[in-house]
């Protein structure tokens, strides 16, 4: 076990409380989109059927916004002087989306189970903006760009489960 001392950020910006408040509503959001890019991945490489290619594809660029939103939303925590937590076992104990099938999943489902778990994120990162607002301007205009990004997704997922 590492004797490592915590560094101490001594330049905040906005008080110790807001920046450590701040951080901590960034971790369940942390967990959820850690999760998502996992369970997407776990969808892109299972899915069958009619107009493979295209939901193939469109869930890399999916899982790419996902990625790059976990990886800000982690160096903002770290940012406001708290460590991100983003190992497998903790994103498993803090998990909101039931498990995805393992096993090969038609277009429709696939479109369905996709839905649902983005739907859930956004969620999550609804709820954090709604707490973080009065807190920290920052931390709130980080999340609401990756929320929208997500809801986009989330209208192009939808648009296809007619």
């Amino acid at each position: 076990m590492s004797t490592a001392q915590q560094p101490m950020f001594k330049r905040s910006i906005i008080s110790e409380s807001q920046d450590q408040e701040s951080a901590e509503l960034l971790q369940q959001p942390l967990f959820s989109l850690i999760d998502l890019a996992l369970m997407l991945k776990q969808a892109h490489w299972n899915l069958v059927g009619l107009n493979f290619q295209s939901l193939h594809v469109q869930l890399d660029e999916i899982i790419d916004s996902v990625r790059d939103a976990s990886d800000e939303v982690a160096e903002r925590m770290v940012t406001l002087g708290m460590p991100a937590v983003g190992r497998s076992s903790k994103v498993a104990e803090n998990t909101t989306f039931s498990a995805y099938p393992d096993e090969f999943l038609p277009i429709s489902d696939t479109l369905y189970q996709v839905g649902d778990a983005l739907k859930g994120s956004i969620e999550t990162l609804r709820a954090a903006i709604e707490r973080v607002g009065d807190l920290d301007p920052i931390t709130e205009d980080l999340l609401i760009g990756h929320t929208a990004v997500l809801e986009k997704h989330l209208w192009m997922i939808q648009a296809q489960e007619v």
